[in-house]
């Protein structure tokens, strides 16, 4: 069974400033083709359709287009929700749209519920998980303390269960919306950090014979059967290096797995620069980022004049314009930003409160702190669910 792998279109979101509704449409348009070209069998979607809980009406129809495309081409799809998206609201119509070849799992309770589709080898059984907020779900899997892998283990459980009872030879494809240990983070994915803990390991999904991973956006290879997509597109610059595709999976009659990567359009190249402004609007070998998307950090010890609009002479799509002067780290004038970047903020606290009193906190009040932000993120959780 040949099955096309992708995740996170988050339809709406923009690129900084620039509407990424056109290339979404296009990705949209690359998929119905890659699907009817490449004879796939079954396209599978591992969460995050939508940017927000509550999408612009523009994205809603470019999805229901999309469930449309994929409906007339008669290959089944199986869709989980993520991190990003509301789960009712993703999943209403679920039964009817179900009649037509899409098959939505937004409801925790139904992990262990597969999609059964067949081919000439037997029955390939599809099971979705949707994004499991620990706070959210712990009762419904019975696990004493929310965490990440205590429901996403219990979930497995269920898929495990439900596969022992089917024909011998059954192959088994599990979509899941997680952070998986050893993965590659971006700046575009939403935290979902637990109790201090984010990642899962790949071994949560033993038993099955392919994984097919969404929320993060770099296409990448945890194990053979434990894959990310990734995003189709890019959503921030530190994906600059990405190469955005799909992949093309292949599950043979005795569940051995082999993947294709298969390129998605991409509407503009990203490019990193960073120098003084006089380096940057004179460096001959920045040509090739003349009409690309630029993030330009300039070094210029002191702020030049317009900067913006001189860059935008040369590079016109300039979308982001960062001041990072050569100091060292310990001058007093480095930026609050420069001092936090890349800190949690967990860490962040911590700091602040080894600065006002003099001594970091012990053990039990890191626990305080870490309480308190996972109680702020699962308070968001419900909102949004709520909205």
């Amino acid at each position: 069974m040949r099955l096309l792998h992708t995740s996170d279109w988050h339809l709406g979101r923009a690129f900084h400033r620039v509407n990424m509704l056109g290339a979404q449409a296009e990705f949209i348009g690359h998929l119905v083709t890659t699907v009817r070209e490449r004879g796939v069998d079954a396209v599978v979607v591992s969460g995050d359709v939508y940017d927000r809980a509550v999408p612009p009406l523009a994205a809603v129809e470019l999805y229901d287009d999309a469930l449309h495309r994929l409906a007339d081409l008669g290959v089944p799809t199986v869709m989980i929700s993520g991190n990003h998206d509301s789960a009712r609201r993703l999943g209403v119509g679920a039964g009817l749209i179900g009649r037509a070849g899409i098959h939505l799992r937004t409801e925790p309770s139904a992990c262990g519920t597969p999609v059964v589709l067949s081919d000439v080898h037997g029955d390939v059984a599809f099971y979705g998980l949707p994004y499991l907020e620990p706070a959210l779900v712990k009762d419904e899997f019975g696990v004493e303390k929310a965490g990440h892998e205590a429901v996403l283990a219990a979930a497995m459980d269920r898929v495990r269960a439900d596969l022992a009872t089917r024909a011998r030879g059954t192959r088994s494809v599990v979509l899941a919306h997680a952070f998986v240990a050893g993965g590659e983070v971006s700046d575009s994915e939403r935290d979902i950090t637990v109790g201090g803990v984010a990642a899962v390991p790949a071994g949560v999904f033993d038993g099955v014979d392919y994984a097919a991973l969404g929320h993060l956006h770099g296409c990448q290879t945890i194990t053979e059967r434990v894959r990310y997509s990734g995003s189709p597109l890019p959503y921030s610059f530190s994906e600059t290096d990405h190469r955005k595709t799909m992949w093309l999976v292949d599950l043979d009659a005795d569940g051995s797995v082999t993947a294709e990567r298969v390129d998605c359009p991409v509407p503009r190249a990203l490019a990193r620069i960073r120098g003084t402004l006089e380096e940057l609007l004179a460096d001959p070998g920045l040509a090739r980022h003349e009409e690309a998307w630029v993030e330009a950090t300039l070094t210029d010890p002191v702020r030049p004049a317009e900067p913006m609009a001189r860059l935008t002479e040369r590079f016109p799509h300039t979308l982001s314009l960062v001041f990072d002067p050569e100091r060292a780290p310990d001058d007093p004038d480095v930026s609050y930003a420069r001092r936090l970047a890349g800190r949690s903020d967990q860490e962040i606290a911590e700091d602040f409160v080894a600065h006002v009193r003099g001594a970091g906190p012990d053990e039990h009040e890191q626990a305080v702190l870490r309480d308190a932000f996972d109680a702020v993120r699962a308070d968001e959780a419900v909102r949004e669910v709520a909205r």
